[in-house]
Parts: C-alpha cells; sequence; structure tokens
C-alpha cells in the first residue's frame, strides 16, 4: 500500500489521502521550499471530510496510478483540510473565483513556487466531461504553460495577488452615520430581503438553497420590532419548510448542510456543525417569539442528535458527518417501501403516506436507482382529518415509527466521522445550547454548555492565545478571527444566563486580545490572522456572511455589547465605525451580510439594559430568560456590583428587582418578567 507524507496527520480528510499514490504533502515549510528549490509549480487541493465531490475526485484521480506519476513529475502537490486551514481556503478561493467566475470543493488551484497562485477550478473528470478539460489534460496543460510561456503565467500570479491585496483595503471610507443609523433604514432591509424570499417554499433566492439562519433571524426581529405579518409568515415559512423537508432528517433530527433544490427535499448529506448551531439558534426565536411546539421540538431532536452523535466523552463537539456511505451518497438515510414494511408491519402503510415514501420513489442518485428520503408533504393535523383520526393518536403512532426504523438505520454501515474538534464551531454550538436552555428551561443544556466552554477554554490554550482545532490530545494551528469571535460571543452568552460574571470577564479579555493581535490600524477591522502567523501571502479581511457569520460581524457585535457591559464608549464607537464603513451594501445586500444587518438593526432600534438583583434571583432570570427579548444585554445578581455599571447602585428591597435602562439610566424597577416586558414591549419599534 502507498503512504504519503500526510500518514502523520490528524485531520481525518488528510488521512483519506495519506495512502493515495500522489506524493502529497501537508502545507508547510518543507513543501514550500522543495518547490523553489525544485522551481517546480504547486498544486494545492482543499477539501473536507463531509464533501461529496471530494471522494469523487479522490476515486477517481487522486487513487489511478497514471494521474499520480503525472503529479508527482511535474508538481510539488500540498493537501489541505480547509477546516483546519480556513485562511488559506479563503485566499485560494477568492484567487479561483476572480479567474474562474465560480468556487467550491475540491479547490485545486496551482501556485507558483512563492505560493501566489496563478490557475485554478473546482472538480475535474477524468475524462473530459461537463464542458470541462480532464484532469489529465489539465495537469499537462499547466504544466507545458509553466515551461513554456513562463512569464505569462508569473504576470498572471502578480495580477492575482494584487486583487487579493486589494480586495482587503475596504473600509476607509464611510457612510455618514445620519445615513447609515437612519431607522428607515430597518425597513430597506426587510424589502430587500423579501424581494429574494421564495414565497412558496421559503428561503431566499433559487436552488441551491442554504438555510440562510441570519436573513431569518432578521424577519423576526423586524416583526418583533414592527409587527409586520409578511417579514413573520417568511421567516416561519423557510423554518417549517426546511423542518418537513429532506435537508432536516426526520428520524434522527440534525439539518443536512443545504438542499439542492427549491423544495428542500434533496440535501448534499453531510451533516456539519455549525448549520446546526445557526439552525438551533433561530429556532429558539422562532418559539420564543410564537411558542410554536414544533420547534420546541426540533430544538430537542436537533440537540438529542449533535449528543448523540457529534459530542466527545470530555464534552466537546466533533466537527461534521460525511454525505456518502459505502461509497453512495446518502445511502444510510434513504428507504425502500419494503424496508419500511419489514421493520413497521402494519404501521408502515401510515408511516409512507406521511412520509412520501413510494415505490417510485422521490429521489434518484446517479447509478443506484430511485429511492426515498423521508420528508412531510402536509402538516399533521391535515393528515389525520383525511384519515378521520386523532391527530395526538397519529402522532404517536408516527413517533413510534420513527423509534424502530431509527434503531433499524443504527444498522447500516454509518458515514465517517470527521473527529477534529474546532473551536470556533465548538463556541456556536455553545452559543446555542446556551439560547436553548434560556429559551426552554432545560437545566440539561445550562450544564453541556458549560462543560463545553471549561473544555475549550482548557484544551485550545496556546502559549500566545488559542489554538483553532483539537484531536486526540493534540491542538494545532493558531486560533483565527472565526475562532475569537465566537467564543467571546459564546462566554457572553454564557454569562446571560449564569449569571457568573467570571465568564464576563473572560470574553474582555479575550476582545482585548483581539484588539492588539488582529486589529488593522485605521479602519477598526480585523485580519482574519493573527499579526505573528507568516506563512500567508496576504492578510486578508473578511466582512461577508457565508455558511458561517463574518468574524468582523461577529466582533461588532461583541464590542457594542461588552462596550454597554463594561462602560467602553471607544468599542461601541468602533463597532458603529465598522456599520458605517459597510455602509449601504448591508440593506442593499441583506443576505450577504446578514448578521451585520441584524446589529444595525439592534443599533438603529435600541439595546434594552437589563438588570436583576435581589436574594433568589436565579429563579426571576430564568422566568426572563424564555421570554422573546432579541436586543438585550442582561447581567442578574444576588446584589450590586460596583465594578459593573449595570449593577452599580441597584438594590433591592423584599424581592428581586427588575431594572430597565438605556445608557445606564434605568426605569423604577418591577418585580415579576410579565412586568419587565409590559415596559420593553412599550416602546418597542422599528
Amino acid at each position: 500500500m502507498h503512504s504519503n507524507r500526510l500518514v502523520n496527520e490528524t485531520s481525518p480528510y488528510l488521512l483519506q489521502h495519506a495512502h493515495n499514490p500522489v506524493n502529497w504533502y501537508p502545507w508547510g515549510e518543507e513543501a514550500l521550499q522543495k518547490a523553489k528549490q525544485e522551481d517546480k509549480p504547486i498544486l494545492v487541493s482543499i477539501g473536507y471530510a463531509a464533501c461529496h465531490w471530494c471522494h469523487v475526485m479522490e476515486r477517481e484521480s487522486f487513487e489511478d496510478e497514471t494521474t499520480a506519476a503525472i503529479m508527482i513529475r511535474d508538481f510539488i502537490n500540498i493537501n489541505i483540510d480547509r477546516e483546519e486551514r480556513p485562511d488559506l481556503d479563503h485566499i485560494y478561493m477568492d484567487a479561483v473565483q476572480a479567474m474562474t467566475g465560480s468556487g467550491g470543493w475540491p479547490l485545486n488551484v496551482f501556485l507558483t513556487p512563492e505560493a501566489r497562485p496563478f490557475y485554478g477550478g473546482t472538480y475535474f473528470p477524468p475524462t473530459r466531461a461537463y464542458n470541462r478539460a480532464s484532469w489529465q489534460e489539465t495537469l499537462l496543460g499547466v504544466t507545458q504553460a509553466f515551461r513554456d510561456r513562463r512569464n505569462e503565467i508569473e504576470a498572471q500570479a502578480s495580477n492575482l495577488t494584487e486583487h487579493l491585496i486589494s480586495a482587503s483595503s475596504f473600509g476607509i471610507q464611510t457612510v455618514p452615520g445620519s445615513e447609515i443609523f437612519d431607522r428607515i433604514k430597518i425597513r430597506d432591509t426587510c424589502e430587500q430581503l423579501m424581494k429574494q424570499a421564495d414565497r412558496e417554499w421559503g428561503g431566499f433566492g433559487r436552488a441551491p438553497k442554504f438555510p440562510q439562519t441570519f436573513s431569518i433571524l432578521y424577519l423576526l426581529r423586524f416583526h418583533y420590532l414592527s409587527g409586520d405579518g409578511p417579514a413573520l409568515e417568511q421567516a416561519l415559512l423557510s423554518l417549517d419548510k426546511m423542518i418537513e423537508g429532506g435537508i432536516y432528517d426526520q428520524l434522527g433530527g440534525g439539518f443536512a448542510r443545504y438542499s439542492t433544490d427549491t423544495e428542500w427535499l434533496a440535501p448534499h448529506f453531510e451533516k456539519m456543525l455549525y448549520d446546526n448551531a445557526l439552525l438551533i439558534m433561530v429556532l429558539t426565536e422562532a418559539y420564543q417569539l410564537t411558542g410554536k411546539l414544533r420547534y420546541r421540538e426540533v430544538i430537542d431532536e436537533t440537540l438529542a442528535f449533535i449528543q448523540r452523535e457529534m459530542l466527545q466523552e470530555q464534552g466537546a463537539f466533533y466537527a461534521a458527518l460525511d454525505a456518502d456511505s459505502e461509497g453512495v451518497e446518502g445511502k444510510f438515510y434513504v428507504w425502500q417501501p419494503e424496508e419500511v414494511q419489514a421493520v413497521l408491519g402494519a404501521e408502515a402503510e401510515l408511516f409512507c403516506g406521511y412520509y412520501d415514501v413510494t415505490e417510485k420513489g422521490n429521489w434518484s442518485e446517479p447509478g443506484h436507482g430511485s429511492t426515498n428520503i423521508l420528508r412531510v408533504k402536509k402538516p399533521l393535523a391535515a393528515f389525520a382529518a383525511e384519515l378521520k383520526a386523532e391527530e395526538t393518536a397519529i402522532k404517536k403512532r408516527l413517533e413510534l415509527g420513527r423509534q424502530l426504523l431509527l434503531a433499524e438505520r443504527a444498522k447500516r454501515v454509518r458515514p465517517q466521522l470527521d473527529d477534529k474538534i474546532i473551536l470556533g464551531w465548538n463556541a456556536l454550538m455553545n452559543t446555542a445550547i446556551s439560547k436553548a436552555f434560556a429559551a426552554t428551561g432545560n437545566l440539561a443544556y445550562r450544564e453541556l454548555a458549560i462543560r463545553n466552554m471549561n473544555f475549550l477554554l482548557e484544551h485550545f490554550k496556546a502559549e500566545k492565545g488559542y489554538h483553532h482545532t483539537w484531536k486526540a490530545g493534540q491542538a494545532k494551528y493558531p486560533a483565527f478571527l472565526d475562532d475569537y469571535a465566537y467564543l467571546i460571543e459564546a462566554l457572553i452568552q454564557l454569562q446571560e444566563i449564569t449569571g457568573n460574571r467570571d465568564w464576563l470577564v473572560k470574553a474582555r479579555e479575550l476582545a482585548e486580545f483581539v484588539q492588539e493581535h488582529f486589529r488593522e490600524e485605521g479602519t477598526g477591522f480585523f485580519f482574519y490572522t493573527p499579526v505573528w502567523q507568516e506563512d500567508v501571502i496576504v492578510r486578508k479581511k473578511e466582512v461577508y456572511d457565508g455558511a458561517t457569520p463574518s468574524g468582523n460581524a461577529v466582533m461588532a457585535l461583541n464590542l457594542y455589547r461588552l462596550g454597554i457591559l463594561f462602560n467602553l464608549p471607544e468599542w461601541k464607537e468602533q463597532s458603529a465605525n465598522m456599520l458605517a464603513a459597510l455602509g449601504n451594501a448591508i440593506t442593499r445586500y441583506p443576505t450577504s451580510f446578514g448578521c451585520w444587518a441584524c446589529l444595525l438593526q439592534e443599533q438603529i432600534s435600541g439595546t434594552n439594559e437589563l438588570a436583576m438583583v435581589g436574594e433568589g434571583v436565579e429563579k426571576v432570570l430564568h422566568d426572563v430568560l424564555k421570554e422573546y427579548i432579541p436586543h438585550r444585554v442582561l447581567m442578574a445578581s444576588e446584589q450590586e456590583v460596583a465594578e459593573y455599571p449595570l449593577l452599580a447602585a441597584r438594590t433591592s428591597v423584599s424581592r428581586v428587582s427588575l431594572y430597565r435602562c438605556s445608557n445606564y439610566t434605568c426605569q423604577l424597577p418591577v418585580f415579576s418578567a410579565k412586568e419587565l416586558i409590559s415596559l420593553i414591549d412599550r416602546d418597542k419599534k422599528a
């Protein structure tokens, strides 16, 4: 069996390639120096363990001896797990998008010996197909160009590198605050989102459809402020259609990454930790706002999946589950009618009718025939009415069927688990679990969030700051901006649900670290990499919200809220300046700036500064946490605490006192969550 230098790595994705006949290197000094010494172009292939097309290209090309021989002869070959090195992925993805107009994974990019990109693409087939050159043709063409037209390649590399540098030079021009913080911007943003809304199937835009959780959050909060009906309808339609669709695992809970079709039926079946975290967050707000039981059920089902399949024994969360099993995408999750019949017997007809399981099938994987992805085509009440049956009885029968089929499914060959622990993704899930505790009052969620945070702070600590990944006792790579931003946000949330101010002290400490090591002087934005990291050709600043929120957007939110909690007006001003620097782009393109849009909405409409003081404060804290108050900071204490502005000079009489403040000026205290909500509702506006 072949082995290459990837055998010493911990990444499941790199280990998948460790026995390819290609002489893969990990990104590092050995490979980069070898390219310079031999004056060879570098081939960088970037993917991740749950990526379907990455597996396809590996089977077709990287395991082929003839193809591998060409790669070995003509290139220094580097394989990168994008989840371990998102900084490199951002740089080379931007370059390929600039060259081709599109991107994706696997990302295959060709570099000069100095690591500057000059050509690239995504998936390349083994033979010419899909209007794409074959991988071997591409390799030979690049080799010839590097040999015969070196000047052109160097010029292309220089142009692309300049493009990457200029793309990160934003933030100097700003929109006047009077314009960007005009109240009309809140409604303008909503109108732009609604223009892109799919009014039939939910979500935004066309297939492939991603959850767009930030856009849904914005609409929920806009309805909360304004009472706007269509905004609420679109937000809930989006959640309902995803929950009913194949993107949601009807048996085991949890969401796949995105849908390949308009109806949310056929996902790429990989399950990512971050998607589930973000969807839990938005579901908690939908549940608090509407009280709809199904949202509570999906929160619990998804967190049950996370704890069953993605929770490491010490309290950390794994990164992802693969889309494929036995080399077939989705095989683990799909069903034939006879399989359901064999397990459920007489109950199979009811189950198949509700979950759209038919002989014809509702989905086919090329080369593997038709099968069925479980989905719900009509609400339970309507389904029960058609059968002239009690809804609660039908619900119980379906629940039993799901349990039996889930147990049967567990006997199948499971998708591969990407068992590395990523700091930022764990922090996102930590925030989600804190929000789930707030919405449901389930104490087990609070304990899980505390346990997870203790693991992160202990095991990811580095000599300078924190690491980005951890596996099998080994932490690697300096943490990136997103890691710190999400971690700070999680610490702020954890303080809210526990009342433990130590979490807040840690959040401020980390924010100061980010200010020192990531901030760009002159703009107030943050680079993706710390100042001491030297193995990238450019320090990028990321502002777009993608599958995960922009680290700059989350830092802007953190600075704003910590600025209130610690009375740091310069941090609040920095946050406002970051918003002003992006200006009208936020309101014109809210699906690309959803996290920023939510922050802008809060800064315009105002933040509820909530303080609770008195013996037995925890009970009242639980009552308040369950309420829907999206724009808030919150502190609770048994007695006043002078060093925190919200808790200074706050006293209670015979019972817990609740204060609602703005700019530290507080109204007279009230003594119940209900009274507090009345105060807040009186002043809501959008």
